[in-house]
């Protein structure tokens, strides 16, 4: 089926990735490369870092359970410098393909993970203006891996266009492959950003909207 609709996530594909910033806190407080990303993958949906974008926790929550996570696996961790890592440089060429998107009619969705509702008078907040439809973790109490998060996308967005459109015709961007595995199994087309140049090749065959 063509695609007629288009969901992004935002860290890692609209932005740079926050695991760099990682990697540079741990070579220089001496932690193993990696650690991180570990403990935000371990007891994947009841971890501080699910309970935080869930908003069951506030800021000062997530620091006590994610440097007692880290603890527990042996390590001191300073989380406020983890959240610190959290702010990614916007891709330019991200956003001009998504503003070709949307020049050329395609429903768009941004589907995010996040700690707190996104503030549209922030850097990153300009960002919701490109999209017919914006679902945040912080705001729906259920986060990307949660099955449900991905129908809730897809409702909200067929009703901001007014038209249904159908699970086949939807192709997420996403550069975590956990979230991408529940996207496909509504049948959803996905792609995995690793490289955005390539990712952005790939969206642009999948559409047929030119988006350099």
């Amino acid at each position: 089926m063509t695609v007629s609709a288009v969901v992004f996530d935002l860290g890692g594909v609209i932005t740079t990735s926050p695991l760099a910033a990682f990697g540079d806190y741990e070579r220089d407080a001496g932690l193993p490369v990696g650690l991180i990303a570990r403990l935000n993958t371990e007891n994947a949906h009841t971890n501080a870092w699910a309970r935080f974008e869930r908003s069951e926790l506030d800021r000062d929550g997530f620091v006590e359970v994610f440097e007692a996570e880290a603890r527990a696996a042996g390590h001191d961790v300073d989380a406020t410098r983890v959240l610190a890592a959290l702010k990614g440089s916007v891709r330019p060429e991200v956003v001009t393909a998504i503003r070709h998107l949307g020049t050329a009619g395609v429903p768009l969705a941004l589907l995010t993970n996040n700690a707190a509702p996104m503030d549209p008078a922030s850097e990153h907040g300009a960002l919701m203006e490109l999209f017919d439809v914006v679902v945040e973790s912080s705001v729906e109490g259920i986060r990307k891996p949660e099955p449900d998060i991905y129908p809730l996308t897809l409702e909200r967005l067929s009703r901001a266009v007014a038209k249904e459109i159908e699970p086949l015709a939807v192709v997420y961007l996403d550069d975590l492959g956990p979230n991408l595995k529940p996207a496909r199994a509504l049948g959803w087309q996905t792609v995995k950003v690793v490289d955005p140049a390539e990712a952005l090749a790939e969206l642009a065959r999948l559409t047929g909207v030119r988006l350099a």
